[in-house]
């Protein structure tokens, strides 16, 4: 594993270490207006939620590298501390991306990057109409560290489409295509195959609570342990006795005899079949009866 010093590096250098692996990052598309109510419009990867009463999200336009200039976003800010956070989705992110160009100030990216102005109702800067989530804010807070401008918003009124709407109102993941960034001019989507569910644990048995055997498995990944340590209850001794009885278990053991193969492996693989269809009780069940076995 390489070890770096940012000092060593430089800040610019080790910005392409930090942008690539602290990824995908979620895109604040912010709009805002100046004293005089000129309209900018630019996309922001340092960002997200960081409050929930109140709603407060943030973003960090960071001064420019070349010349270490405040970026327009900033400077209307501080004229004009009201935003809008646009969320950004697959089908606008081309356009998106042009808006990100270095336009001289004053100029309106909406009108360069081909997005409709759709007016806010609780702050001056408009919304950008083509996105499905959008965020009115107020500016609490902008906190400069070295080239750092931090700004806080507090949300006060979000704008949701239907079309990623369920029947409960609530937002359905399958229904949205987020896009985020990544280093360089990579970026992520989220859909389809790349979206997957992760339960949240209750108080489990903990993977230091499985035997060794387990715990070193050949088989099983880190990702398959933390399911089984996920459980709430360790298996009785007759769970683990009628499991080993059940005809499933029984043929298992037979084709590991006929095909010469190390029992613990062929129960461990079956527990990771299990585990893909969400039958983590069942997965545990089997690996334990791989314990002392050959």
């Amino acid at each position: 594993m390489r070890t770096i010093n940012p000092t060593d590096l430089g800040a610019r250098a080790f910005y392409q270490y930090m942008t690539s692996a602290v990824a995908p990052r979620p895109i604040a598309f912010a709009s805002t207006v100046d004293a005089t109510g000129n309209v900018n419009l630019s996309p922001f990867s340092f960002f997200n939620v960081m409050g929930i009463d109140p709603p407060i999200l943030a973003f960090a336009p960071n001064r420019r590298g070349r010349d270490n200039s405040q970026k327009d976003t900033t400077l209307n800010l501080y004229e004009v501390p009201e935003v809008v956070i646009n969320m950004v989705s697959y089908e606008m992110v081309q356009q998106m991306s042009l808006s990100s160009a270095e336009f001289e100030r004053g100029v309106n990216e909406f009108e360069k990057a081909g997005f409709t102005m759709q007016p806010s109702e609780l702050v001056k800067p408009p919304r950008v109409k083509e996105s499905p989530a959008q965020f009115e804010c107020k500016v609490i807070e902008i906190k400069e560290i070295g080239s750092m401008v931090l700004v806080l918003a507090e949300v006060i009124l979000g704008h949701f489409s239907y079309n990623i709407l369920n029947e409960n109102d609530q937002i359905d993941q399958t229904k949205t295509d987020w896009v985020s960034r990544l280093g360089g001019d990579w970026y992520a989507r989220a859909s389809g195959a790349a979206l997957f569910e992760v339960p949240r644990p209750q108080y489990g048995i903990g993977v230091s609570a499985l035997p060794e055997s387990v715990r070193m498995s050949r088989i099983l990944t880190g990702n398959d342990l933390g399911q089984l340590g996920s459980l709430t209850a360790f298996p009785t001794e007759e769970e683990i006795a009628a499991c080993g009885a059940s005809e499933a278990m029984l043929t298992l053991r037979k084709e590991a005899r006929l095909g010469c193969q190390y029992l613990p492996d062929v129960l461990h693989a079956n527990a990771r079949q299990l585990l893909v269809k969400g039958q983590v009780k069942q997965a545990l069940l089997a690996v334990l009866l791989g314990e002392g076995m050959e």
